[in-house]
């Protein structure tokens, strides 16, 4: 069966090279640029590679060069897909979504289950739309988040799962076995894209989700932070303890700074276990973490 790709990223990578040495008839591959691997891995191949943002017909040409694949593969793309690209198959588009849709639509929707306290995330295979993560649903699974879980690994846990899902959706299809299932837009969620400055943690947050805050964005993402002193300290790891405190003192004291940093937070107190800054720093206790201003 003849498929287009649509891949970004190392999972994008992981997908290309899963296909190629399955023996599957890639027709094309669109990427962004800074997936060197991916074009590199294209130009190895000879399988022809669009560069870049496709919006507003930039590839109206090489989609007009190439052979009509059966199905489209979206996976891990950066960029919003257009009527033009989406019309590039002979029968399905599908983009697969890291998520229980329609729960947790848009960007790192991974990262944003661990924040918000969910138990289990999921994979999902969903037509492709003019809007979201809005299409049909083609196939689903369950991925369990640990309480101790971080956004990295569930990312490791999705990189095992997401080739065995592309080849059931290509097998479904191949066998004619696909059954659509409409998404429930009054369940839907919607999240935003996460950036390096989005980290910041405010300490006014029960210790639950201050822990979720952090591990969502642990080591090797760029982490959630705070400051001292007009210093940026990344957090990668916390747990909870059972340090005493007065209901009054201001949220993010330093309560101690024996065998660790303990901090107050409106519930309880946390113990940071991993954390990192640029310049040399002597913590003391009773002083606070801030926003930095």
């Amino acid at each position: 069966m003849e498929i287009g790709l649509l891949i970004s990223g190392n999972l994008g990578l992981i997908i290309l090279k899963e296909l190629i040495e399955s023996k599957h008839s890639l027709s094309f591959v669109f990427s962004d640029s800074g997936s060197e691997e991916i074009i590199k891995t294209c130009v190895n191949y000879k399988i022809p590679c669009f560069r870049g943002n496709p919006r507003n017909h930039r590839a109206k040409d090489f989609l007009e060069k190439i052979p009509t694949p059966k199905l489209l593969l979206s996976v891990n793309y950066l960029f919003i897909i257009e009527d033009d690209v989406i019309a590039k198959t002979e029968s399905y588009a599908v983009n697969i979504h890291g998520s229980l849709l329609p729960k947790f639509r848009g960007r790192t929707p991974h990262v944003w289950a661990i924040i918000n306290g969910e138990k289990q995330t999921g994979i999902t295979g969903h037509i492709i739309t003019k809007s979201c993560d809005e299409g049909d649903i083609i196939y689903q699974e369950i991925v369990s988040i640990g309480d101790d879980d971080t956004g990295y690994q569930i990312l490791r846990k999705f990189n095992n799962r997401y080739p065995v899902i592309v080849h059931r959706i290509i097998s479904m299809i191949e066998k004619n076995e696909v059954k659509l299932i409409p998404q429930n837009d009054n369940e839907a969620t919607y999240f935003g894209k996460r950036t390096q400055t989005d980290g910041l943690i405010n300490w006014n947050w029960q210790k639950e989700r201050i822990k979720n805050w952090v591990r969502a964005q642990a080591n090797p993402y760029p982490g959630a932070f705070t400051f001292y002193e007009r210093n940026k300290i990344i957090i990668h790891k916390i747990e909870f303890c059972d340090k005493g405190f007065h209901y009054n003192d201001i949220n993010g004291k330093i309560l101690s700074v024996d065998g660790g940093l303990i901090v107050k937070t409106p519930n309880g107190a946390v113990k940071i276990i991993e954390c990192s800054w640029d310049h040399s720093l002597d913590f003391i206790a009773g002083k606070i973490f801030n926003n930095g201003y």
